[in-house]
């Protein structure tokens, strides 16, 4: 059964010829680039960030009100899954941030040809790849040598 409804408009050109135009393009109609994929990721992440942020003023708020909820908040985020969220927020925030300078470097007017676009897009994920590699790698470093710590003064006392 075909469809009946038209997604398009009546328009003219201009030799005052009418056409018909499509109303808005779909998805189907573009072809996937990095650049968009990037585009979207940047507003993707940046949700991630902003619901992160919420985590982290949890934490803040445990760490206020006392040692019992701080110890809870410790528990959440020192188990593997609250790691696991808390290395993708990192990634988020590092990929978000990231996205940002390359569109601070476009509003200045640079780096807006198509080429360069094309060029700034992997360059975009391999920072990102690389900066959070690096920091997750050194929280987790640090995490693990407190954890070391804790176990020692346990075993002294």
């Amino acid at each position: 059964m075909q469809d009946i409804r038209k997604a398009l408009y009546v328009g003219s050109r201009s030799d005052g010829t009418l056409i018909e135009r499509p109303m808005s393009p779909h998805l189907q109609v573009y072809r996937y680039r990095l650049s968009m994929v990037l585009s979207i990721s940047n507003r993707i992440t940046g949700v991630i960030a902003t619901g992160g942020a919420a985590l982290g003023v949890f934490w803040l708020g445990a760490a206020a009100k006392g040692p019992k909820a701080f110890e809870t908040a410790r528990k959440v985020t020192g188990n593997p899954l609250g790691q696991l969220v808390l290395l993708g927020w990192l990634g988020s925030v590092v990929y978000h941030t990231v996205g940002g300078i390359r569109h601070l470097i476009w509003d200045a007017g640079h780096r807006y040809d198509k080429e360069e676009l094309n060029k700034d897009g992997p360059v975009a994920v391999k920072v990102t790849a690389g900066v959070s590699a690096v920091l997750g790698i050194a929280l987790l470093c640090v995490a693990g040598r407190r954890r070391h710590a804790r176990a020692k003064a346990a075993k002294v006392s």
